[in-house]
């Protein structure tokens, strides 16, 4: 039995039995490992330590089966041009004991999740942040693959999603945001992204951006995807610490804070029971982003 929590009805959540047999199948270098499930608040994968040096992800919903391998290849690739420390891929899986998606095995990083409110040099992360979205920002895209929806894409979601949480969210104040941004120059140039900047995939070591890790969802795409961590992790007054370093324009910003938003109103609904850890991290972007916008 599992001890990972469930969140969504389509999902498939392996245990440690399962991520054991599947190592000694195969990769039986490893067999002798203990496997261990990692507490998260993370949504597409279930983890796993493997030993001291290991990490295993493994997807949890259909549509995920290539992203895997995707990263085992790109994750190599720009881990060399960034300023931080990212996982290593060691090793991919395929499917099997019951378990449907393949897998990844990457090496473990050491370091704590920031938390909201609680951060110990909130101006020095956001230059960190900055340097990371600047130096994910200047890779050669050549062959990369493409990640992420427009503001135009995801705009039947986010009133749908408005609508459904009008008893909890002035819904007047929050479509005013939405719908100047989509009004914002969107044709930019694509850059290379890792699409999920968010505190779980976050680790600092005395208060400072030492590692970034899930890369599942990282290629080319609209460069505010990056900086949606101004909203959902750093105080207002830190904020323009990241702007700054980033060196984006102001079209680009306003995206990024209506793609906080964004994630913000799917996350809400989505997770009020499920993960409460989500669903409070998303109240928050929503009442910092009405804030500013007044």
């Amino acid at each position: 039995m599992s001890t990972i929590p469930r969140m969504h009805d389509d999902e498939v959540i392996p245990d440690a039995a399962q991520v054991t047999a599947l190592i000694a199948d195969q990769h039986p270098q490893w067999s002798h490992l203990p496997v261990v499930p990692v507490a998260s608040s993370g949504t597409d994968n279930a983890m796993f330590r493997l030993g001291d040096e290991l990490t295993v992800r493994m997807p949890r919903r259909p549509g995920m089966e290539e992203l895997p391998a995707r990263e085992h290849r790109w994750l190599q690739h720009v881990a060399p041009l960034l300023p931080v420390a990212v996982p290593t891929p060691a090793a991919l899986g395929e499917p099997g004991h019951g378990y449907p998606y393949p897998w990844l095995v990457l090496t473990w990083i050491e370091g704590d999740s920031p938390r909201v409110g609680a951060l110990q040099h909130p101006h020095d992360l956001a230059r960190d942040l900055g340097a990371f979205t600047r130096a994910m920002r200047a890779i050669d895209t050549t062959g990369a693959p493409t990640t992420g929806l427009s503001l135009g894409e995801r705009d039947p979601q986010v009133r749908r999603d408005i609508e459904a949480l009008r008893d909890e969210i002035d819904a007047d104040a929050v479509t005013a945001v939405w719908e100047h941004a989509l009004t914002l120059p969107h044709d930019v140039e694509p850059t290379w992204v890792h699409s999920d900047v968010a505190p779980g995939n976050l680790l600092l070591q005395n208060g400072r951006l030492h590692a970034v890790i899930d890369f599942s969802w990282c290629g080319v795409g609209d460069p505010a995807i990056d900086l949606q961590v101004a909203w959902n992790l750093l105080p207002a007054d830190a904020r323009p610490s990241l702007r700054a370093a980033s060196t984006v324009d102001n079209a680009t910003w306003l995206r990024a804070r209506a793609r906080a938003l964004a994630q913000a109103l799917v996350q809400l609904p989505y997770y009020k029971a499920t993960n409460i850890p989500l669903a409070t991290n998303a109240r928050h972007v929503i009442a910092e982003v009405l804030t500013e916008a007044t």
